[in-house]
């Protein structure tokens, strides 16, 4: 038991300090890790579909068009190319649909659609990441990046997640959807959504480009939809009967297991962001 928190511990401070390393040093850095961390986790979901047997998933060509996907919209985002990048991308997609009609497989409906939803669900929001750290700066008159929105989006999560957890632990009594997720409850949920809005008083301080009334905004925004985000993939786990997504995280799971909140957090985020700002 010991020994497991321990590893646990380590594994979690190593993922903490490469994600906030990599996002914080360098758009290079950024790029490169959350174009990794989108080949495996969409790898990892045909991995799961595989192994259930229901529908069979190219996971190489769904692993290439997500990254592809991610470094398109980055290109794009940042003015280095135009619309044009993302032809490559339908052509990835046209290829998933056409490939059915020549393997005469059982399920090609099945196929099409989960190879579909490891875009939708996983490679998009991943992609989006790039609206939030690729923003305009009046002063240059072109695109800068910012890192500190995408690590805004990670840091109120965690901190939900921490208070979730130790609210939860004390004073947990109402299930909060015991149907999916039987350990959640309302005490733990509200818990963490206040120690997320908390700390959205300090990115406030530090980094006022957005007000404060705006950034507890996004931190609320996160929150909820973060915490759907969870739900989502264990509602998909408990559906193909696994504990956890993988293993490639010791102590902590799989791939998807650790960023199954930022999932729909991040298209949320954009959301927001859109309608408040523009960006």
């Amino acid at each position: 038991m010991k020994s497991n928190f321990i590893q646990r511990a380590v594994t979690g401070l190593l993922f903490v300090a490469v994600l906030v390393g990599c996002i914080v040093f360098s758009p290079i850095s950024f790029a490169t890790l959350f174009a990794v961390v989108c080949v495996l986790a969409v790898r990892e979901f045909g991995h799961l579909i595989n192994q259930n047997g229901q529908a069979a998933v190219n996971r190489n060509i769904t692993a290439l068009a997500g990254a592809y996907l991610f470094l398109a919209l980055m290109s794009c985002r940042t003015h280095l190319t135009d619309a044009r990048v993302f032809l490559p991308y339908l052509l990835l997609l046209l290829y998933i649909l056409i490939r059915e009609l020549y393997l005469k497989r059982p399920n090609p409906l099945g196929n099409w659609a989960f190879s579909m939803l490891s875009q939708l669900y996983i490679a998009l929001p991943f992609a989006l990441l790039n609206i939030l750290a690729f923003t305009y700066d009046p002063t240059a008159s072109s695109m800068s990046y910012n890192p500190v929105l995408p690590l805004s989006v990670f840091a109120f999560l965690w901190l939900s997640d921490t208070g979730a957890y130790c609210v939860g632990t004390l004073l947990g009594k109402h299930r909060l959807f015991e149907r999916i997720s039987p350990k959640k409850s309302w005490e733990g949920s509200i818990g963490g959504g206040v120690f997320s809005i908390a700390s959205s008083l300090v990115f406030a301080h530090f980094f006022p480009f957005l007000s404060t009334a705006e950034w507890m905004g996004l931190s609320l925004t996160i929150v909820v939809f973060g915490t759907w985000g969870d739900l989502t993939e264990s509602l998909m786990k408990r559906q193909l009967g696994i504990k956890d997504s993988g293993n490639i995280l010791p102590g902590h799971g799989g791939i998807l297991d650790r960023f199954d909140s930022a999932l729909i957090a991040i298209p949320a985020a954009v959301i927001y962001l859109y309608a408040l700002t523009g960006l």
